[in-house]
């Protein structure tokens, strides 16, 4: 692993050097923002489809409800695959305009929707559209990122998913079933002019022999002044450094073999399987410790623990929670390194898991009464410690693991992988908290946490600084 000793800069995310990489970060993640919307306006809007006002006209069944909640998760498959298949053939700028089309098509589906199939094929479009934001953006940006604010940066991924749910939840129970598509659907149009202005990559275009356009594209994003003969003294010693630190970059990417056929040696040797097990394990442990099936079914939680706070209000507070864990991990994660923030949430989201527990277990039902805040609390301190790692670190430690040549291809099986266990996770935990209870459903999750701990504390490398040219 070849981690970068050049330029050891301690500048801020907002010095002058990383500007327009934090804008074109903040840009494409108005597609993130969008998804977030969309996935926080299901819980709602199932409430109103599946009532005697439905503007369907006939209630939802509880099948059909089922379909419109997992369908995302399908598409979500879908679009991993086909982006993961295109990034490499038509660019990261090009596959980022593709991301906005599948989504505007959800947004108008619902609008004219006439009946049930319209929502069906509407969740799946929003899925795939959600599937290849998290193949194209993550990529993208930690091509155009330098090492010092690669984590930052990529960590705000899930802090826009987080806040586009909330935005979600708050106007689909405030606004017309009609009034909030018209609003949204503008989203996906303002992300397609904006990112006009962006460059593509230089990885790229080195790897595709464009050497001038990955020059340009190198300056622009790391805020340099290209070399011309007007310049004075100072700024042509600048201008040379800039074009020395491009020269190395270049030796960097071509050296990491990107130009050269794939082929499945690059897959099958000892070195890449233990990367994409690793891979597996934290997959397996994001998903069955509840990181994401867990906050969707907070109502229950709070219902079996004597909450008697408004489930919508209860939601908003957790969700809000969940924000300031993630606004942590923004702030730390290239401070204190990836390893550190992710086992302190694993362990911390093991414990609160396992108080949950003990609670359903061992509390009286007068002690609970009495303490209707204590669920809250313990929820919201769930929510802040999985922000914290589990939750937003999954995307930039899949993609500093994997080798350069093999990136594109392997962080598409890896969110394919990825969407085939929120699936898994989403038709468990009801099964498990409906039959088996809160308290089984808590130790297993909890257990899950333990597992990955102990898996990923003996064998996880850190990859803070790790050069993403290799």
């Amino acid at each position: 692993m070849t981690f970068d000793t050049s330029l050891p800069q301690k500048l801020s995310v907002f010095s002058a050097r990383y500007r327009w990489q934090l804008i074109a970060t903040m840009t494409v993640h108005i597609m993130t923002l969008t998804h977030g919307i969309g996935v926080g306006w299901m819980s709602p809007t199932l409430r109103l489809l599946g009532s005697d006002k439905s503007p369907l006209g006939d209630p939802l069944t509880i099948t059909q409800a089922s379909w419109i909640g997992s369908l995302i998760g399908l598409g979500s498959l879908t679009g991993n695959i086909i982006f993961g298949l295109l990034l490499d053939r038509l660019g990261r700028k090009l596959c980022m305009y593709f991301l906005a089309i599948p989504n505007m098509i959800y947004w108008i589906l619902i609008f004219a929707a006439q009946d049930v199939t319209y929502l069906y094929a509407g969740r799946f479009l929003a899925g795939m559209s959600g599937g290849g934001c998290y193949v194209v953006l993550p990529i993208f940006i930690s091509e155009i990122a330098d090492n010092s604010v690669r984590g930052a940066l990529s960590s705000m991924a899930m802090m826009y998913v987080a806040i586009g749910m909330l935005v979600g939840f708050s106007l689909a129970s405030y606004l017309s079933y009609y009034l909030m598509p018209c609003i949204i659907v503008a989203l996906p149009v303002v992300f397609m002019l904006a990112i006009s202005g962006l460059s593509e990559t230089p990885q790229y275009l080195l790897r595709r022999g464009r050497d001038d356009q990955a020059e340009k594209s190198f300056y622009f994003y790391k805020n340099l002044k290209p070399p011309t003969s007007s310049d004075r003294e100072a700024s042509r010693h600048k201008a040379k450094m800039a074009k020395m630190e491009f020269d190395t970059f270049r030796l960097q990417v071509l050296s990491g073999g990107v130009t050269e056929s794939i082929s499945w040696r690059d897959f099958v040797n000892l070195p890449t399987l233990k990367i994409f097990g690793l891979i597996f394990v934290l997959i397996v442990c994001n998903q069955l410790s509840g990181s994401f099936a867990l906050f969707n079914y907070t109502s229950h939680i709070f219902a079996e623990l004597g909450n008697n706070m408004d489930p919508n209000t209860c939601t908003i507070v957790v969700g809000a929670a969940q924000l300031v864990g993630i606004f942590s991990a923004v702030a730390l994660v290239d401070r204190l390194g990836r390893r550190i923030l992710l086992l302190t949430s694993m362990g911390g989201m093991g414990l609160g898991e396992l108080a949950i527990a003990l609670l359903k277990c061992f509390a009286s039902e007068e002690f609970l009464n009495q303490n209707g805040w204590l669920p809250l609390v313990i929820m919201c301190l769930v929510a802040a410690i999985a922000s914290l790692g589990v939750i937003p670190l999954i995307f930039i430690i899949i993609i500093e693991l994997l080798p350069a040549k093999i990136r594109s291809i392997g962080t598409s099986l890896s969110m394919a992988t990825f969407s085939a266990f929120i699936f898994v996770a989403l038709k468990i935990y009801p099964i498990m908290i409906y039959d088996q209870g809160l308290a089984a459903t808590m130790f297993m999750s909890a257990g899950m946490c333990l597992f990955g701990f102990i898996v990923l504390g003996l064998f996880l490398p850190e990859t803070k600084g790790k050069l993403m040219t290799h």
